[in-house]
C-alpha cells in the first residue's frame, strides 16, 4: 500500500504545474551585457532552477533588428524555463507588471563628454523608466540598476517611481565586490570563495573604497582576517584599492570594450541574492537609498554598503567598527556622490 501511494504521490508530482512566470525586462538588451546576461537568466541561474520566465527586451528604435537575433538565439537556445520573449522599445509595454527590472541601458560618456553633460542626459533617461516603472510595474518589483553613473541613475529611478518603496531599488556594485574578492584570492593563493565580508563603500566610481578590514579568508580549513592572511599591509592600503577603484578602465584599455562578461556574472549575483538572500554570517556589497544608516553617510544618496539580505529584505550591517584610514575614504566617495546627487537634481527639475 505505501508503494502505491509513494508511486501515486511521484506520478502527481511529476505532472504539477511548475510555477507561474516572472516578468523580468533587462534595458540595453542589445548590448553587450546584455548578451552575456540573457543565457544566464533564461536558464535558470538567477531566478532559481524551477522558475520560468518572461523575458521583456527593451532598446532604443534602432536597435530593434538586433534585438530580433537576440530573441532568435535565445528561441534556439531551446530553454524549458523561457517561455516568452518579448522585444520592445516602447515602456509601457518594456515595465508592464513587471517582477524585477535589470536597467543595463544608460548614455555612455563619449570622448570629450563632460561629466555634467553625461549626468543631464542620464537623467532624462532614468526619469522616464522612473515614470513607467511607477505607472506599469508590479509595486513589489525589484529594480537593479547597472547603467552608469549607477548610484545616482538609481536615485533618480527611485524618486520618479514615488508609489514604489525607496528599499526595491539597487544599483550594482558587486562588480567592484567580486573585484576585490578575487584580487585577495589570488594574493593568498586560495579560490576566490574562500574570501568572505569584503565591502565596497560608496560610489561605482574611481572614488570608491574597498575594504577589506572586516574580511575573513578560510586558509587552509582556517579562517583568518584577509590582513592576516595577505600579511602585506601596503599592498592592502595601496595597489589592492586602486587596482580595484581602476578595474573597469584597465579592462577597457586591454580589450578596447568596457566589461561584459564580470558585469554580467555580478548582476546575476546580486539578482539571486535578493530573490534567495545572502549566506549567514556573510554580507555582500550593494547601493542602497542611505536613510538612517548608523557610519555618518548623508541621507538620500544610493550608497554602497555591506548588506545582508533575508525574505527579498536587505538591511545594512551595521555596527561595524571604522578607523580614520576607511572613515576618510568612506566620507570621500559620500562627498563625490552629494555633488552628483545635487548636479542631477537641478536637471530633474529642469
Amino acid at each position: 500500500m505505501l508503494t502505491l501511494l509513494t508511486s501515486m504521490y511521484m506520478v502527481v508530482r511529476a505532472i504539477s504545474p511548475q510555477a507561474e512566470p516572472i516578468r523580468v525586462v533587462v534595458t540595453g538588451a542589445a548590448g553587450q551585457i546584455a548578451y552575456s546576461l540573457l543565457f544566464s537568466i533564461a536558464k535558470g541561474d538567477v531566478f532559481g532552477k524551477d522558475q520560468p520566465i518572461i523575458l521583456i527586451l527593451l532598446d532604443i528604435p534602432p536597435m530593434l533588428p538586433v534585438l530580433d537575433g537576440v530573441v532568435m538565439e535565445l528561441q534556439d537556445c531551446a530553454l524549458p524555463l523561457l517561455r516568452e520573449v518579448i522585444p520592445t522599445d516602447k515602456v509601457e509595454v518594456g515595465f508592464k507588471d513587471i517582477d524585477a527590472a535589470i536597467l543595463v541601458g544608460s548614455m555612455p560618456r563619449k570622448e570629450g563628454m563632460e561629466r555634467k553633460d553625461l549626468l543631464k542626459a542620464n537623467v532624462a533617461i532614468f526619469k522616464t523608466q522612473g515614470q513607467a516603472l511607477d505607472k506599469y510595474a508590479k509595486k513589489t518589483v525589484k529594480v537593479l540598476v547597472v547603467g552608469n553613473p549607477a548610484n545616482t541613475n538609481c536615485l533618480i529611478a527611485s524618486k520618479s517611481a514615488p508609489s514604489i518603496p525607496k528599499e526595491n531599488f539597487s544599483c550594482l556594485t558587486r562588480l567592484d565586490h567580486n573585484r576585490a574578492c578575487s584580487q585577495v584570492a589570488m594574493r593568498c593563493g586560495v579560490s576566490s570563495d574562500k574570501v568572505k565580508n569584503v565591502i565596497i563603500w560608496g560610489n561605482h566610481s574611481s572614488t570608491q573604497y574597498p575594504d577589506v578590514h572586516h574580511a575573513k579568508v578560510n586558509v587552509s580549513g582556517s579562517e583568518v582576517s584577509a590582513y592576516d592572511a595577505v600579511k602585506n599591509d601596503a599592498w592592502l592600503r595601496g595597489d589592492f584599492i586602486s587596482t580595484v577603484q581602476l578595474r573597469g578602465a584597465a579592462v577597457i584599455k586591454a580589450r578596447k570594450l568596457s566589461s561584459a562578461m564580470s558585469a554580467a556574472k555580478a548582476i546575476c549575483d546580486h539578482m539571486r541574492d535578493i530573490w534567495f538572500g545572502t549566506k549567514e554570517g556573510e554580507f555582500i556589497s550593494m547601493g542602497v537609498y542611505a536613510a538612517g544608516n548608523s557610519y555618518g553617510i548623508p541621507e538620500d544618496l544610493i550608497y554602497s554598503f555591506p548588506i545582508q539580505i533575508k525574505n527579498k529584505t536587505w538591511k545594512v550591517v551595521d555596527g561595524l567598527p571604522i578607523n580614520d584610514f576607511s572613515r576618510a575614504k568612506m566620507d570621500a566617495t559620500a562627498a563625490e556622490l552629494v555633488e552628483e546627487r545635487d548636479t542631477a537634481m537641478d536637471f530633474l527639475s529642469q
